[in-house]
């Protein structure tokens, strides 16, 4: 293998040629890893490389150590410690280092990051015991380039999310911080070094803890941080707030000092910086602030409520109103007409900051925040009047409800007449704050004198620009949900409304010029009212489903007329926007949509014989054909044989996890829907579910699904599942043998307590499917169910819905053995504690404790049945 050659084309503009590349990489490491790294870590440190290739060669080498899935991390980890001899590893990690004195700064770079991956294995395993003290050597003694690019492999060694790593980091935490502080201080001349030593504090903050907690230490790295705001350099001043904000987030405790004695100051001057990503990063520093102070309130609630220690509050947030609210209104004035929607510039910086400001300090800022509303809102600027505007929404959550309700209706009528503005930012702003007002204090709103001309207001916001799009949907459906009255109701506010809305919202999606921003967002409001519609709006549900059924099958021959990426992605945002609209009709008319239901099926049958691979269309089209099988049930059954070979498929499709994810669940559906009619298609299902579970490329989160899918199953077909038992309980059992250990990342605990959720269901729907004719035949699985029923009591970390679903099991294990033939097992105290403690725990849902009551009376027929009698003590 020429390994220049295959690096140069890992970033050729030929596809093709890219994707050759990667295999013969791939290919190499799998035959000969070692051989591998070195010629890849050699053609990184080769000075007379083009800078390409040695990035290629970095690039390449970080990713030998990289995978997504935590298995094969791991899998990959085990190989460089175990299947590489010191040797090569000692060579490999010597030609890293050494790239990191090279003038080539891409190479260099990658070298960083490529330590950085073997770093997070070595580390951990008290391996590579020089490279900190290598690197502190570095920015002490080494040239100003091999300071930067050491400074940025710490940083790049800090940020991990590793759980092994970071408890090792703290060990080294010494070395971490003589480095960064030495680069950081004002007396280090080179910029670029003292950029990437602040970067690199930033990144390791929470491994110098114990170093934080030194007055004196902490003192010195505050210092320095506070001196690289003033540095003149506005990418050091930016990183520096940057920095300040992650330990306000780490130290509140320890800041009390620093605020009294810079930082109020320092983040107000800084707010006023001409550079935007200075202001931006020194605005988020009280963004910062405002939630510590939101967190710790509520941390103190719940701490005073248990009788434990409470953290510290200082009210920072409140001691600073009177400074910082009004720079922060200005701030707002300070819009850019061309931003996109999705660009964070110093005006949305400001907006958030108001936000959390309101939800800290609650009604302290209201005075301050009208005073300038009263005197912008008429501004013959729009830059200040869309600031107004955007100031009273961004107070509407915080305040006490009482303290809001007049002014909204005084400002009500205002807001809604500033839908009229010459200006779109300011009317866009206006239809956000109307949002804002239907989200959090709808009760302000009165139905009689404020829903029609609000409505209005915002169907002609829609109507007239695509850039109000957004804002305008949101606010629609927020009201569409706060006037919703409750479910089932013979009539709701929305009601006398319900005609024209939809009337408009159908109009305004109608056209083929229409934007796609708009059309995209009106059926968003249109799927909102629908699911709100009251019951005296569902023969217009069912009339408007006439209209969304013809549109969708109108995009059937658009199929055909379709010439570029964008007319494809154009046409599946457009069906899947319908489809959308109809899964919620077909939801709120539930049996009512059986006379349209050959047709539903006939344009979704249709649509997924059409649409290409790796489209998002079929997704949208399964939860629709989910929702009618709940809708028919049993009528279902005519549609399964030419539906069904979709559904083999997608639950086949692993390169589309989302698409075999709907599968899983709509198998789900199905089968409840059909109840026994669904045995005929079992046993395809039961081939495809276990074969995901089996193989190992499938993701982890598919898992649980397929358990809780095994339950519903079972009680669908009853004893029929006798089939099936005996690989379900060899599943189920080698599942329930997967736990935590002192290595597992965090994301592995909550994949266990969702795995034993599935266990537990696919128990509960077995033992119901056995349980009137073949109880017998779940004898040999009684003592195991018990087992992982005694590992979910002794561990700590499980949740209600796993909890609720262990009731079940419990109480349908005793009810299918109701002669105290199990009493034994029933009787273990470790039982007794755990339904104790789900029935008494006040912070459960009624239906948990009622299952933990069930269970408990099962259990105690099932003891007194084999006492001749006699009750539970």
């Amino acid at each position: 293998m020429d390994v220049s050659q295959v690096l140069e084309n890992t970033y050729s503009p030929d596809a093709t040629a890219r994707q050759n590349a990667e295999q013969q990489l791939n290919q190499a490491a799998e035959v000969n890893f070692p051989t591998y790294l070195t010629t890849l870590a050699q053609e990184l440190a080769n000075e007379k490389a083009e800078p390409a290739i040695r990035q290629a060669a970095g690039i390449a080498l970080k990713n030998a150590f990289s995978a997504r899935e935590y298995t094969r991390l791991k899998e990959i980890q085990s190989r460089w410690l175990q299947s590489v001899d010191s040797a090569t590893k000692a060579s490999v990690r010597q030609l890293a280092l050494q790239t990191l004195a090279s003038k080539d700064t891409r190479a260099a770079q990658a070298s960083a990051r490529f330590i950085a991956s073997i770093a997070a294995i070595d580390i951990p395993h008290n391996q590579w015991q020089e490279l900190m003290p290598a690197l502190v050597e570095n920015v002490g003694e080494g040239e100003d380039h091999l300071k930067q690019s050491s400074l940025q492999t710490i940083g790049f060694i800090c940020e991990t999310e590793e759980k092994d790593l970071r408890d090792s980091l703290v060990q080294h935490s010494n070395a971490i911080l003589t480095a960064v502080v030495q680069g950081a201080r004002k007396e280090e001349s080179n910029m670029d070094v003292r950029l990437a030593a602040i970067n690199s504090l930033s990144d390791s903050l929470e491994f110098v803890r114990t170093n934080f907690e030194n007055e004196g230490e902490r003192n010195y790295i505050m210092q320095v941080i506070c001196e690289a705001t003033q540095s003149g350099d506005s990418r050091i001043e930016a990183s520096s707030y940057g920095c300040l904000n992650r330990i306000m987030g780490l130290y509140y405790d320890k800041m009390k000092f620093y605020m009294e004695k810079a930082l109020f100051g320092l983040t107000i001057m800084g707010m006023k910086n001409p550079e935007e990503d200075v202001a931006k990063l020194a605005i988020e520093f009280w963004c910062t602030v405002c939630e510590e102070e939101i967190a710790i309130e509520d941390d103190n609630v719940m701490a005073q409520a248990e009788g434990s220690e409470m953290r510290p509050f200082f009210s920072f947030a409140r001691i600073a109103s009177r400074e910082v609210v009004p720079v922060l209104l200005q701030l707002l004035a300070q819009q850019d007409e061309d931003a996109a929607d999705e660009d964070y510039n110093i005006s949305r910086a400001a907006y958030q900051c108001l936000q959390l400001y309101a939800q800290t300090v609650g009604g302290e800022l209201v005075q301050t925040v009208l005073g300038f509303v009263e005197l912008n809102l008429r501004h013959a600027d729009w830059h200040f009047r869309d600031a107004a505007v955007s100031a009273f929404g961004a107070i509407m959550e915080g305040p006490d409800e009482k303290m809001l309700q007049p002014l909204i209706k005084q400002g009500l009528p205002v807001l809604i007449g500033m839908m009229d503005d010459p200006v779109v930012q300011v009317k866009d702003s206006a239809a956000f704050a109307l949002g804002r007002i239907c989200e959090n204090v709808s009760e302000s709103i009165d139905a009689q004198e404020h829903l029609r001309p609000l409505i209005g207001a915002l169907f002609a916001g829609l109507s007239s620009s695509p850039k109000m799009a957004g804002s305008c949907c949101w606010a629609l459906m927020n009201l569409a949900e706060r006037f919703a009255g409750e479910p089932g109701c013979q009539e709701n506010p929305l009601s006398p409304h319900f005609q024209e809305s939809v009337t408009t919202l159908l109009s305004v999606t109608e056209g083929p010029d229409t934007d796609n921003q708009l059309r995209m967002a009106a059926y968003e409001v249109l799927n909102a009212f629908v699911t709100n519609a009251a019951n005296n709006s569902l023969p217009l549900v069912a009339k408007s489903s006439d209209v969304i059924l013809k549109r969708l099958e109108d995009t059937i021959p658009m199929q055909q007329q379709i010439v570029s990426v964008e007319d494809r992605i154009t046409l599946e945002e457009v069906q899947t926007s319908l489809a959308s609209v109809l899964l919620a009709i077909i939801q709120r008319l539930e049996g009512e949509i059986k006379p349209a239901a050959d047709r539903i099926m006939n344009v979704l049958l249709q649509i997924l014989s059409s649409v290409g691979a790796k489209s998002s269309v079929p997704d949208t089209v399964f939860a629709a054909v989910g929702a009618l099988a709940n809708a028919l049930e049993e009528d279902f059954q005519k549609y399964m044989q030419p539906f069904s070979p979709f559904l083999y498929n997608a639950l086949g499709n692993r390169e589309e996890p989302g698409l075999c994810a709907m599968a899983i669940g709509l198998v789900s559906d199905i089968t409840r829907s059909l109840g026994e009619l669904s045995q005929p298609y079992c046993d395809t299902f039961m081939n495809y579910l276990l074969s995901n579970l089996n193989e190992k490329s499938v993701s982890n989160q598919f898992r649980p699904a397929i358990l809780q899918t095994f339950g519903d199953i079972a009680q669908a077909i009853g004893p029929h599942f006798e089939t099936y038992l005996s690989i379900v309980a060899q599943v189920l059992q080698a599942a329930a043998n997967v736990t935590m250990n002192e290595n597992s990342a965090f994301e592995m605990l909550d994949f266990i307590i969702s795995l034993r959720e599935g266990i537990m269901d696919a128990w509960s729907g077995a033992i119901l499917a056995m349980k009137q004719s073949k109880a017998q035949q779940l004898t040999p699985y009684v003592e195991p169910i018990f087992k992982v029923l005694g590992v979910i009591a002794q561990d700590p970390n499980r949740s209600e819905a796993l909890l609720r679903s262990a009731m079940g099991v419990i109480g349908d294990l005793a009810d299918t053995f109701p002669n105290g033939e199990y009493a034994g097992l029933f009787r273990q105290d470790w039982l007794t504690a755990l339904i104790k403690d789900v029935k008494t725990n006040r912070e459960f849902q009624p239906r948990t404790t009622e299952t933990a009551r069930w269970a408990r009376e099962q259990v105690k027929r099932q003891i007194a049945a084999s006492q001749g009698g006699q009750s539970m003590a």
